[in-house]
């Protein structure tokens, strides 16, 4: 099986839906996963997430099954650190959570990290992570003790939109990277697709394989501007 992860178009966040920009984009990554062949898609409930399934729900004549878990993080990314005024860890200088230590604590002491556990993200991320397994279970892959046995052997392509926060909170526990050093080190750019392969091995277990991260291959192609959230030309 592979899992296409897509991180929502630019979004008006207010209204929670896509810019002219962001439509652009949905238009754009909805090609891609429909040269992909992508054989069931599913969304966040959030509207800019829908929105940008759109189009590669409409190219490829698929319903959008919503996943009411995949919802992006909200009040639970607050921290007060570094000075006591409330911010997202996004907004963390990212050195923080590598220096003092911090680089070296490992998976299951990560949210030690200072930045993290100040803020609500050990409990969400663990809903995530938990939910994100459930999701996968009803695809064939139940999750066990770090690997995942294969109930019944998927050669489909799965597409999940969501956001970059629920998405690199998952990707930390399907690849096993400790949450500090995700967000010091990891960052989703709008419409990035991130695709995990789940190989069918004969000894009937598998892992997750990352084939790429927060690819923006489709934007190229259709001449759209390359800036990473708006601000760096990658």
């Amino acid at each position: 099986m592979l899992l296409y992860i897509v991180r929502h178009g630019d979004p008006d966040y207010v209204n929670d839906t896509l810019t002219e920009r962001g439509k652009l984009q949905a238009e754009a990554v909805g090609k891609r996963i429909a040269h992909a062949k992508v054989d069931k898609i599913f969304s966040s409930p959030m509207g800019r997430a829908k929105e940008t399934a759109a189009p590669a729900c409409r190219l490829l004549g698929l319903e959008c099954n919503v996943e009411e878990w995949a919802h992006e993080i909200e009040e639970e990314r607050l921290t007060p650190f570094p000075d006591g005024e409330m911010k997202s860890v996004t907004y963390v200088q990212n050195t923080y959570y590598r220096e003092n230590g911090n680089m070296d604590l490992g998976f299951y002491k990560a949210f030690e990290c200072q930045g993290f556990k100040e803020s609500g993200m050990e409990g969400i991320s663990k809903y995530i992570w938990e939910k994100g397994d459930e999701f996968l279970e009803r695809l064939g892959y139940k999750y066990e003790n770090g690997i995942y046995r294969i109930i019944k052997p998927n050669n489909e392509k799965i597409a999940l939109f969501c956001h970059t926060a629920m998405a690199r909170a998952w990707l930390s526990h399907l690849l096993h990277i400790p949450i500090n050093i995700m967000w010091a080190s990891f960052m989703y750019t709008h419409t990035g697709v991130t695709v995990i392969e789940f190989k069918n091995n004969e000894n009937g277990v598998t892992a997750p394989t990352c084939l790429c991260f927060s690819d923006i291959g489709h934007l190229y192609s259709e001449k759209l501007d390359m800036k990473h959230d708006n601000s760096i030309e990658i």
